[in-house]
């Protein structure tokens, strides 16, 4: 299973292809827009949130409200467009208005992909580099994880995520009732957080930022349960899923860093307070004790929930912007200045618990027969089965 998707930020829609879905399973926009409607929310968001509320066309690969098994294409479009027709125009435009159309950019930010995507494509506008390299393709991302989600929930497997730290404020909130409640505490945060008296400080570390012209980033934490055990792989690099994971996530705008379960803290611990027992029971068959290697053990799932963390940096784009230079002159100049928001996490924890959910569902497909959503759903009990009775 594997997806493409095409459009620049003020461009007039994003675009996402889906290949490799079963054929037969329920998929209706509905499931597609809460996730963009999630991906919108959040303390510190900016302004283009109010202008735009992304809603989803399904153009192809879904008949009556089940998918036919060809390409799924999913369609948001922008409704920022119409102030920016000239600017990102598909048109060649005359020399006497290229200043005024193309609005072009000269002055790279540090720490965005402007410069180097330049350099690589020839750009002399880099205005052509981050209309892509824009965290808005995350939108057409989310789109696809969303189908994702869609085949895991039908298939019994529950995901979420919450905000475990922003601009240093932590939440101390380390257990939950359930994933359901988690999902529901975190739905009425307005930072995606466990914790209320560190949602308070994070909303004011946010608050700060904001009027110091500054970003800040943070930590989110997506959680995955019901997953059957033995998906993934030992055999290959390639195919051992906390591999295909931990790609997903630093593949997100702005993650610079990842771990599953403990993570980096097992560099401090002795193996005896790092890998987890193994006990069985006849009900439930083998479980750990703990859950340190968050579910995932040699590249495959134990059936324990998956745990994985990963650390969004600062937004690039600042209000107070840093000191680039003009590529045209040579020159320093302040780096330009592009609308933007002054912390992105919240919305980062649904990203990734989407980009998460489309790799768990990629890797079922890949592993189990999957031309008919029926039949996969029936083997995937039998795996169950079979390892609670092995």
């Amino acid at each position: 299973m594997r997806y493409l998707t095409s459009g620049e930020s003020h461009g007039p829609q994003l675009t996402a292809i889906i290949e490799g879905l079963p054929a037969g399973m329920p998929l209706v926009d509905s499931d597609i827009n809460i996730e963009l409607s999630r991906r919108q929310k959040g303390h510190g968001r900016g302004r283009r949130m109010q202008i735009e509320k992304d809603t989803v066309q399904i153009t192809g690969g879904v008949r009556h409200g089940y998918t036919l098994g060809s390409p799924v294409a999913l369609v948001v479009e922008n409704n920022d467009w119409k102030h920016w027709t000239k600017i990102m125009g598909q048109d060649p435009i005359a020399p006497d208005e290229e200043d005024e159309m193309k609005r072009k950019i000269s002055r790279p930010r540090p720490g965005h992909a402007d410069l180097n995507g330049a350099i690589k494509y020839g750009h002399r506008d880099m205005r052509n580099v981050l209309e892509r390299s824009s965290a808005r393709e995350t939108t057409a991302r989310v789109a696809a994880g969303a189908v994702a989600k869609k085949l895991l929930s039908e298939l019994g497997i529950n995901i979420g995520s919450h905000v475990v730290e922003i601009g240093g404020v932590k939440s101390t909130v380390k257990e939950y009732d359930s994933l359901d409640k988690l999902k529901e505490i975190t739905e009425n945060s307005p930072v995606r957080c466990l914790d209320p008296e560190a949602e308070k400080k994070m909303m004011e570390a946010i608050d700060l930022a904001k009027e110091q012209g500054d970003s800040i980033g943070g930590i989110v934490e997506i959680i995955v349960e019901g997953m059957p055990s033995g998906v993934g792989s030992y055999v290959h690099y390639d195919r051992k899923l906390d591999a295909k994971l931990a790609s997903g996530i630093m593949s997100i705008n702005a993650f610079k860093g990842v771990e599953i379960g403990i993570g980096f803290d097992a560099a401090s611990r002795p193996g005896s307070e790092v890998h987890d027992e193994i006990t069985w029971s006849k009900e439930t068959g083998y479980y750990r004790k703990t859950n340190r290697l968050g579910g995932l053990e040699g590249g495959m799932t134990t059936g324990m929930p998956i745990i994985v963390r990963g650390v969004m940096k600062p937004i690039p784009t600042l209000y107070k912007p840093l000191q680039s230079i003009d590529i045209e002159t040579k020159e320093p100049f302040t780096a330009s200045i592009e609308r933007s928001d002054s912390c992105a996490v919240p919305a980062a924890a649904v990203v990734a618990e989407n980009v998460v959910a489309w790799e768990l569902a990629a890797a079922i497909v890949e592993q189990f027969y999957s031309d008919r959503f029926t039949t996969l759903k029936e083997v995937i009990d039998q795996q169950r089965a079979y390892a609670r009775d092995f």
